[in-house]
């Protein structure tokens, strides 16, 4: 048996934390089975930007004639584009699984991990060569990330069909796709394929897409996306049948409140982006004392330790906020505490997440609807960006940040659409997690003219305790060769 001081099972965020422990002399190992580096650089945000980012250039040529420039889109050259994001995607994570290798004291064992008991762990190389290998450590991490759940649709054993995971390296552009799923998965690929041409039918259950934003970001994002695609919202995949010799998918839909009749939708491909699930099911969980909720989700405390003393979770399989940066963080906290024990807890108040449509979507604290559910005193501002003369001069008619506030001036949320959102975030996020977190906090610093910064500029200002202000406002200037009518 290998044993070791700290083992981590998954090889994305949490292999930091076996780097980290053999930054202090300890002796770590990582068990992956797939691709250094976690679904985000191979088969999640990276890849998936680095196509919507070709979606971007796509789409401001066709808006190009509203500034004066003639252009057309003559072709897309899909197979080379995904050929060329798959080469850069999987050379990183070659390059990470080297270093592991190459590293004299972290052991990276290549296969799945099931544990045996509480402390040892079997794994299995993937390739199924050699014998399985019995892994015990003295702490061990849970880093197993997650997988496309496949909903139960009648039918669908019958049919071929994409996951997200499938969806971004096709040799071929589809030119006709469904997707089922309103979330910020199905519509970053709904704008991606319909932006370079896909003829793309969207199916979401909720009445707006990605239902979890604040309403009025969800509301722009959806009027934005049915300029992209056809929209079925308030409706439920019930059924699905393939054609004859593996032809077109046909798609029966159903209204999601039974009120309505059933529609049909056919497509030469159907894509399925309806969330993720967490992987503790290849863990063997039930030989330990780890403890998972009702979905699958390691429960964890403020922590991040387990039910079982010595084991830790965290990314996807805690559950708490999927996405890659909120892993990173919390392979922070695993890291302090146990190499340091230093008994640090998670803190998720400012965590940020960004959705890459057209306009993009940013979010940081509570919501509108969250905040009247709870009943919570605040107030509330609403800034269009071409408040701001860059985000008029970029045409940015449907972007605006709102600003959710306490009375006396803490930051209760922020939710910004439009052009560089996921990056103009950041600095409420920064406002958020030092200091007071107070409007002023974003308010009183000097901020950049003319850059869009000047739009959260405004916004905050709005809600400021400031007596004087030089905020700019261009609201009721339109830009030189548009007019407001034509917007």
């Amino acid at each position: 048996m290998d044993e070791y001081d700290i083992v981590v099972i998954g090889g994305g965020s949490g292999s930091q934390v076996a780097t980290a422990a053999a930054d202090r002399g300890l002796e770590a190992a990582v068990i992956e089975r797939g691709p250094l580096g976690g679904a985000c650089i191979t088969r999640g945000c990276v890849p998936s930007k680095a196509l919507i980012h070709r979606a971007d250039l796509a789409d401001a040529v066709r808006r190009a004639g509203e500034f004066g420039i003639a252009a057309d889109l003559q072709d897309v050259a899909y197979g080379e584009i995904t050929d060329a994001i798959h080469d850069t995607v999987y050379e990183k994570a070659a390059r990470q699984e080297r270093a592991l290798e190459e590293s004299d004291s972290v052991a990276l064992f290549r296969g799945e991990g099931r544990f045996v008991d509480e402390w040892t762990i079997a794994v299995k190389p993937t390739d199924d060569s050699g014998d399985t290998r019995e892994v015990r450590g003295d702490a061990i991490v849970l880093a197993v990330g997650s997988r496309p759940m496949v909903p139960p649709i009648d039918g669908l054993e019958d049919v071929d069909f994409l996951t997200s995971d499938d969806a971004l390296f096709l040799d071929e552009q589809p030119d006709e796709l469904a997707i089922v799923g309103g979330g910020y998965i199905g519509a970053e690929l709904g704008y991606f394929f319909g932006a370079l041409g896909t003829d793309v039918s969207m199916i979401g259950r909720s009445e707006r897409l990605i239902p979890g934003e604040d309403d009025d970001a969800s509301a722009v994002v959806t009027d934005s996306l049915a300029d992209y695609c056809d929209l079925y919202t308030g409706y439920e995949a019930a059924e699905v049948a393939q054609g004859d010799g593996g032809g077109s998918v046909t798609i029966t839909a159903e209204p999601s409140d039974d009120d309505g009749e059933p529609v049909e939708i056919e497509a030469d491909e159907l894509l399925l982006a309806t969330g993720r699930r967490p992987n503790t099911d290849t863990l063997a969980l039930e030989e330990t004392s780890v403890e998972t909720d009702d979905k699958g989700y390691v429960e964890t405390d403020a922590r991040l330790e387990t039910a079982a003393e010595g084991i830790w979770a965290l990314g996807d399989i805690v559950g708490e906020q999927p996405f890659k940066h909120a892993a990173d963080y919390e392979a922070e906290v695993v890291m302090a505490n146990v190499l340091n024990d230093a008994g640090r807890e998670v803190d998720y108040g400012a965590m940020p997440h960004a959705i890459f449509t057209e306009p993009q979507v940013a979010s940081v604290g509570r919501t509108e609807g969250e905040l009247e559910d709870e009943g919570r005193e605040y107030e509330s501002t609403t800034v269009p960006f071409d408040a701001a003369p860059l985000g008029l001069i970029l045409g940015a008619d449907d972007g605006f940040v709102k600003v959710l506030a306490a009375p006396d001036g803490e930051i209760l949320g922020c939710h910004v659409v439009g052009p560089q959102a996921s990056t103009l975030i950041q600095e409420v996020v920064v406002a958020m997690d030092s200091g007071d977190g107070t409007v002023d906090d974003v308010a009183d610093p000097v901020h950049v003219h003319p850059a869009l910064s000047e739009a959260i500029y405004t916004a905050f200002d709005d809600l400021s305790s400031k007596e004087f202000s030089s905020a700019p406002d261009w609201r009721d200037v339109a830009p030189s060769g548009r007019s407001s009518e034509a917007e």
